[in-house]
């Protein structure tokens, strides 16, 4: 059996984060492939790492985020819905089935490529930190006992430029892959800019298996009939389309608990599990967000929904959602203000499903002919070996 190791933001407690995370290797299991999670998390990602010179005052910005991140994560952990942090931990064990010690250092992953293949991504494993910058462990910049072919799938920059700082450095990781592909056009044109090198636009994960029934079995403990409002970064726009969609249909909102929220509660706040996620968002009438993961399963489990668009130093992040609506036709749900005529345009016009669905048909074969290719090279090099 092929033995294939998996790079990502797997340790996140956040609700797209581990469905992208859990659709990957869905699809490699489903293939008779053997696919693990490598247990990388580094503190920096979401518990801020080490300060960088806290007496320079030039780095006082990098560091005042890097107080703001540990608080934020020792304030989830003293104050938050227990319940929930031990539904998520309970969730990457059994569902996702990461093992082992958590991974800090790129220097504990030198001896992890003894596999046929290790693959990076998806989400924004790209995208440089204000308090790291780039990490040379999510281009697979680690260990080379083994022939183990690298390539990474979907992954992403979160922003439609690169910053120049950066650019020298990608191109030298990058050397690191065998095989390219990334989840938005921006990133082509990044990758194929600072290489030179053939990069495949691929979709993400979610929508490269594009079933979650597995997760849906049992769901007659979520109510049905509510506005399901998925709201990160922001609570600006977003709250109050969500308030026009409750009050055109004349039902609930529910919006799941964000420990980074720092605006007024939009509706009720629930507490779900990662599994109920899905599942709140299967039974609801109809769905507003701004989160990409929250876009691409509304249309997966074909629910009627609005895409709000981030503004401000934000709005950057806004290029994954649109790259995904412009390939289904789907433009115009965006919305950058809260215009309730707008709202209410949206709600009336029906979405052409079957359409959509040839369409992510389409993306979802451009998703897995990259991934076979790079399957049958691994399959030729391992025969090879025999």
């Amino acid at each position: 059996m092929l033995h294939v190791r998996l790079l990502t933001y797997h340790f996140s407690d956040n609700f797209g984060a581990l469905m992208q995370a859990y659709a990957l290797r869905k699809w490699f299991l489903r293939r008779g492939v053997e696919a693990e999670f490598i247990n990388y998390h580094p503190r920096y990602v979401e518990e801020g790492g080490d300060f960088d010179q806290p007496l320079n005052p030039r780095k006082w910005r990098k560091n005042l985020i890097i107080f703001y991140m540990k608080l934020t994560h020792l304030h989830r952990r003293l104050f938050g819905n227990r319940a929930q942090i031990r539904a998520f931990d309970l969730f990457r064990r059994e569902v996702l089935g990461v093992s082992g010690p958590q991974l800090e250092s790129i220097k504990d992953l030198a001896y992890l490529d003894d596999c046929d293949m290790l693959v990076c991504g998806s989400d924004q494993i790209w995208n440089p930190s204000a308090q790291r910058g780039l990490d040379p462990a999510y281009f697979l910049s680690f260990g080379r006992a083994s022939r183990a072919r690298r390539i990474s799938y979907a992954a992403s920059f979160g922003t439609s430029t690169l910053d120049p700082v950066f650019r020298r450095e990608v191109r030298d990781m990058l050397s690191s892959l065998d095989g390219i592909s990334v989840r938005e056009m921006s990133g082509v044109g990044i990758v194929r800019e600072v290489t030179g090198r053939e990069v495949v636009c691929v979709p993400d994960p979610t929508i490269l298996l594009g079933d979650f029934a597995e997760l849906l079995q049992d769901a007659s403990s979520v109510p049905t009939g509510h506005v399901f409002c998925y709201a990160l970064r922001t609570g600006q726009v977003i709250g109050e389309v969500a308030r026009y969609v409750g009050e055109e249909l004349q039902t609930s909102i529910l919006s799941p608990y964000n420990s980074h929220r720092r605006w007024a509660e939009i509706g009720e706040t629930i507490y779900p599990s990662p599994v109920e996620w899905v599942q709140y968002l299967s039974n609801a009438t109809f769905v507003v967000s701004n989160s990409f993961h929250g876009v691409a399963l509304s249309v997966i489990l074909q629910k009627p929904f609005v895409a709000v668009a981030l503004s401000g130093r934000k709005k950057g992040l806004n290029d994954r959602i649109w790259n995904l609506l412009d390939q289904l036709g789907l433009r115009n749900r965006l919305l950058e203000t809260a215009d309730k005529k707008s709202v209410k345009q949206l709600m009336e016009q029906d979405i052409d499903w079957v359409k959509i669905k040839k369409r992510l048909g389409s993306m979802r074969a451009v998703g897995s002919d990259y991934l076979e290719k790079e399957l049958a090279k691994m399959d030729a090099n391992t025969n090879n070996d025999n």
